[in-house]
């Protein structure tokens, strides 16, 4: 019942002195205010950018051939020696071959769902007359048109024959369409299109038209004639046109969704080095998992906005050393009221608990008021941004602690001198 008559009169001295108890609370409120908004526009963009990066395949796993770190060679003479890589390209007895993909699927059988294949042809530009539009060629198999998600506008995807056949056939994207076939997708089926590549023309009928996607992972100032978009063959004409039919350096691999891609990244990457590049001198298999990605982004965001707010947070120190100066302020003008209620039989502990109550009153305000002003910010700013909001709930929990400590230690000292008062002396003073 003290505790709750101690809240009432320190809510009543808060309206009896509006002004200084604003200008105590200020600190405060700047303080929590920053550390708020550093927190939720961190979690923001941490939380989008992760969202997009998982939207782009959480589960998939990349595997390539990567050349080793060093290199050991021992002499005649039975002498070792270690020294860095050179540099140098793989060659066809490097690739990643259909034979080490179909080992790898029947050893997995459970975590792998199917091999995301592609071959960059590289970039170039398609032409129609006068009318032009810049491409990015890639051949794909059916894995990675399905993987990718693409939106059919019109006409069909790449089939198995396309496929078995080498056929030269292409999904273009409904910009490309637009600037050469007047945005009449329909039209476009059926199509043949002109691509230059180092100065010789390749020809692909258009056999099927898909949404094109602005990515959501940066900012492109270029216009939609100027925008790159891909034009997808099938696997085996890309091969064929850039003369290799030997394997792949890289591919994507889909596991089941119960699988962490992560750990398996790992084994599968051991295994495929034992198994197929143990006597491989120069290059080996690596594996990359988007999981680790964003588990990596998502760390790095988060100790940045961390260091930040523990920056902003030194005005909380400020602020509490004005809660401080004010509580001793308020003592010397209440000290006749000190020594009455002691006079009166008012024991050390509860005029120590009464002073450090209207601390912790006027810290816990000033912190409330500080959260929505910074989750104010932090939405505001996101908003501009194009994020989503994410409010920080560790940082308001920590926030909101924080006041209740920051009001019982700089709230101590003056309220531990207030209780040390002789009542005769406090009574007497003018």
């Amino acid at each position: 019942m003290l505790i709750w008559e101690n809240i009432l009169l320190a809510f009543h001295g808060l309206r009896a002195n509006k002004m200084r108890s604003l200008l105590t609370m200020l600190g405060i409120i700047i303080g929590i205010a920053s550390v708020i908004a550093i927190m939720t526009l961190g979690d923001s963009i941490s939380s989008s950018v992760t969202d997009s990066m998982a939207s782009m395949g959480a589960n998939n796993l990349t595997m390539g051939v990567r050349q080793k770190s060093s290199t050991t060679e021992t002499t005649d003479s039975g002498m070792t020696f270690s020294f860095g890589p050179r540099m140098a390209q793989p060659t066809k007895d490097d690739y990643i071959t259909e034979e080490m993909l179909e080992d790898l699927a029947s050893h997995y059988p459970d975590e792998i769902k199917g091999f995301s294949l592609s071959e960059n042809v590289g970039s170039g530009t398609a032409r129609q007359g006068s009318l032009y539009a810049y491409v990015s060629v890639t051949g794909v198999n059916d894995v990675h048109l399905q993987n990718a998600e693409l939106t059919l506008l019109a006409g069909r995807l790449l089939t198995e024959r396309d496929q078995r056949e080498s056929r030269k056939v292409a999904l273009a994207s409904d910009l490309l369409v637009e600037q050469m076939f007047g945005g009449d997708s329909g039209n476009a089926v059926g199509k043949t299109l002109d691509v230059l590549f180092d100065n010789r023309y390749y020809r692909y009928t258009i056999v099927g038209v898909y949404e094109y996607e602005a990515s959501d992972m940066g900012f492109s100032s270029s216009s939609d004639e100027d925008t790159e978009t891909t034009l997808y063959l099938p696997l085996r004409t890309a091969a064929v046109q850039t003369h290799n039919t030997s394997g792949y350096s890289q591919l994507t691999i889909l596991t089941a969704s119960d699988v962490s891609a992560t750990d398996f990244g790992e084994e599968a990457e051991d295994y495929m080095n034992r198994r197929w590049y143990g006597s491989n001198e120069s290059f080996e298999i690596r594996t990359m998992s988007m999981e680790s990605v964003i588990e990596n982004m998502t760390e790095m965001l988060s100790t940045v906005s961390l260091a930040i707010a523990a920056i902003a947070g030194i005005s909380l120190l400020v602020g509490g050393i004005g809660v401080m100066n004010i509580m001793l302020v308020s003592i010397t003008e209440r000290t006749r009221e000190i020594g009455t209620r002691k006079a009166l039989g008012a024991t050390n502990g509860s005029i120590r608990l009464q002073f450090i109550m209207e601390a912790i009153v006027i810290c816990m305000v000033g912190g409330v008021i500080g959260i929505l002003l910074g989750i104010g910010i932090a939405a505001a700013a996101t908003n501009l941004m194009g994020y989503a909001v994410s409010p920080s709930v560790p940082g308001i929990v920590l926030s909101v602690s924080f006041s209740v400590l920051i009001g019982v230690f700089f709230g101590y000292y003056p309220a531990n001198k207030a209780a040390k008062m002789n009542p005769i002396e406090a009574l007497r003073y003018e």
